[in-house]
C-alpha cells in the first residue's frame, strides 16, 4: 500500500476528507507523521521478511575497518558470512576485539566482527579480525527497516494493517475524544492486527518466532 493510501485510510477513520497528497494540508501532514511513527514501530515488532537484505564489504589487504554503506544504525543481524571461505563470522565485544588487535596481532581471513561507530553518513562501521590479508567478500544478512516514507507513492514493504490501526490510534491520543472510537480501543485494535501478522507471517518462515508489541 502507498503512502497516500496509508494516510487517507487514517483520514477516513478520522472521519476526515481524503487528500491528493499526504502534504495538502497541515492535519494530512500530521497524519504522515504518525504513519511513520506506526511504520517504525511494526517494523521493530518483528524480522519481516520483506525487510530482509544483504549488504557486503569488499576487503582489502591490511585493512581492518569498513563502512556498510546503506546500513543506516536501526538494523538487526541474521548472519554474517565469509563468502569466499564459507565461514560464519562470530561477533565479538568491543573490549575482546581491542586485545585482539593489541596482543594478538593477525591477518587471514576474518572470521570475527564489531561494530564500532558511525561514519559522516550515519551508516555503520564495522571491525574485522583476523585483519584481511587480501580480498574477501563478506556479506551481512541483515533485517533493515525502511527508510522514511516522504513521496506519496512509497510502498510500505511491512503489513499495513496494524500501521493504519496504530497510527488512527495516535491520531485520536492526539486529538481527544470526538464520539469516535476510543484511542484505547484502537490501540487493542493494532495490538491484535499485529498479533495476526505476525502469526500469518512466522507461519510461513518457521524459523522467525520472536517478536514484541512496541
Amino acid at each position: 500500500m502507498q503512502y497516500i493510501q496509508l494516510v487517507n485510510e487514517v483520514l477516513a477513520r478520522l472521519r476526515e476528507s481524503e487528500v491528493y497528497s499526504v502534504n495538502d494540508n497541515a492535519y494530512s501532514k500530521m497524519i504522515g507523521k504518525f504513519v511513520n511513527d506506526a511504520k517504525r514501530n511494526v517494523e521493530d515488532a518483528y524480522n519481516w521478511n520483506a525487510l530482509y537484505d544483504t549488504l557486503s564489504a569488499t576487503t582489502t589487504a591490511d585493512i581492518f575497518n569498513y563502512v556498510l554503506t546503506g546500513s543506516g544504525q536501526r538494523f538487526r543481524v541474521i548472519d554474517v558470512i565469509n563468502e569466499d571461505d564459507k565461514i560464519v563470522l562470530k561477533e565479538i565485544p568491543t573490549s575482546k576485539m581491542t586485545q585482539l588487535f593489541l596482543f594478538t596481532p593477525t591477518k587471514g581471513a576474518p572470521f570475527y566482527y564489531n561494530f564500532n561507530g558511525t561514519n559522516t553518513n550515519g551508516d555503520t562501521q564495522v571491525d574485522l579480525f583476523p585483519t584481511p590479508n587480501g580480498v574477501y567478500d563478506i556479506r551481512f544478512n541483515i533485517v533493515l527497516p525502511q527508510p522514511i516514507m516522504t513521496t506519496d507513492s512509497t510502498v510500505l514493504k511491512v503489513p499495513y494493517e496494524p500501521v493504519i490501526f496504530l497510527a488512527y490510534a495516535k491520531a485520536l491520543a492526539e486529538r481527544g475524544e470526538d464520539g469516535g472510537l476510543a484511542s484505547s480501543e484502537a490501540y487493542a485494535l493494532y495490538r491484535t492486527s499485529l498479533a495476526d501478522a505476525i502469526a500469518i507471517e512466522s507461519g510461513r518462515y518457521s524459523e522467525e518466532s520472536a517478536w514484541s508489541a512496541v
